[in-house]
């Protein structure tokens, strides 16, 4: 062996101690987020819990949709149905949902049975200022939290995931205002990283201002930035959690007596400042850097919403000049 050989050899030996701790089944796990496992985990407990058996074949699958077509919304039987092809999948089963039968029993119940997506009501920017003007005439823990938390959430059009995990290290303030980095998201699960800009708004519902109002009165310094406070005001070193902070936010709007307070969540702050932002006149490219929305899909849908009425073609009809096709020459 020579030098160079013998060289390489111990310091690979030496870095045996240094593999990464983790085995090959939390990466394989890792591929897959925390959110979605479980939803697939609930699924596959529900098949169960109906009596079906895994792994399972292509008629136990249609009788179970069929048991379920009038009681389950089809949107919900379809992501059951992706649930037990990842497990026989990833099991080395035979998936008993690629069969068209199953298919086309779906595509039956959803053609029977479908109805309009329930969507979290959009928060409004008059909406956002009484929630803001609530909240800051309250002297509270609770009350300074929530007026940063939600206007952090509206005006950076975050997720709710993306606004909980939120720590002091992701936040820079400047004279022009404040970048938020968020170091993982759901469009950027590699952890590349994306940023969000606040800028400084001169009024009462500046985010940069409030969030500072927050951390002065909390005296936090590091670590989370919104966290569960207990009924003594005492703050918890962990973060809130995104059911709780969708309890939060509607009970916030039913204070408030917002409109159909119970189809606010965190998700109404992230669609409200699309839609809001739309109605102001908002290019289509800067709402989507700030949502940071890879589908534009779903960014027009948000924009449709806010020019419903504005950008209508009724008000065309009644604009000079109008050739009104109803008026015929004399006969």
């Amino acid at each position: 062996m020579s030098e160079i050989d013998e060289i390489v050899t111990q310091n690979a030996l030496r870095n045996v101690d240094e593999l990464p701790s983790l085995s090959v089944q939390d990466y394989i796990q890792r591929a897959t987020t925390d959110n979605t496992r479980k939803a697939y985990q609930q699924d596959i407990r529900h098949f169960e819990s109906w009596g079906g058996k895994l792994p399972t074949d292509t008629a136990t699958v249609i009788r179970y949709c069929h048991a379920h077509a009038e009681s389950h919304n089809p949107r919900t039987l379809q992501r059951r149905l992706v649930a037990l092809k990842q497990f026989h999948t990833y099991q080395g089963f035979a998936d008993p949902t690629s069969h068209p039968a199953v298919r086309k029993t779906l595509r039956g119940i959803q053609n029977t049975h479908g109805k309009p997506k329930r969507k979290a009501q959009a928060l409004q920017l008059e909406q956002l200022k009484t929630v803001v003007d609530f909240l800051s005439s309250r002297d509270d823990l609770i009350s300074a939290r929530d007026c940063a938390l939600i206007s952090i959430g509206f005006f950076g059009a975050l997720r709710g995931s993306e606004l909980v995990h939120l720590q002091h290290g992701h936040i820079d303030v400047s004279e022009q205002g404040l970048t938020i980095t968020i170091e993982r998201s759901k469009t950027d699960p590699t952890g590349e990283g994306q940023h969000v800009a606040l800028p400084q708004l001169n009024n009462n519902y500046c985010p940069i201002t409030l969030l500072e109002r927050w951390l002065s009165i909390s005296c936090l310094s590091s670590g989370y930035l919104f966290r569960s406070i207990n009924r003594w005001e005492q703050i918890s070193t962990k973060p809130l959690t995104v059911r709780g902070l969708n309890k939060i936010i509607a009970r916030i709007a039913d204070q408030c007596e917002l409109p159909n307070a119970d189809r606010y969540s965190s998700h109404s702050l992230r669609r409200g400042l699309a839609t809001c932002a739309s109605a102001a006149g908002a290019s289509f490219k800067s709402i989507m850097q700030q949502g940071r929305w890879k589908h534009q899909g779903t960014v027009l849908e948000y924009i449709e919403e806010g020019q419903r009425f504005t950008d209508n073609p009724v008000h065309s009809l009644f604009q000079e000049p109008y050739n009104d096709r109803t008026e015929r020459d004399p006969v």
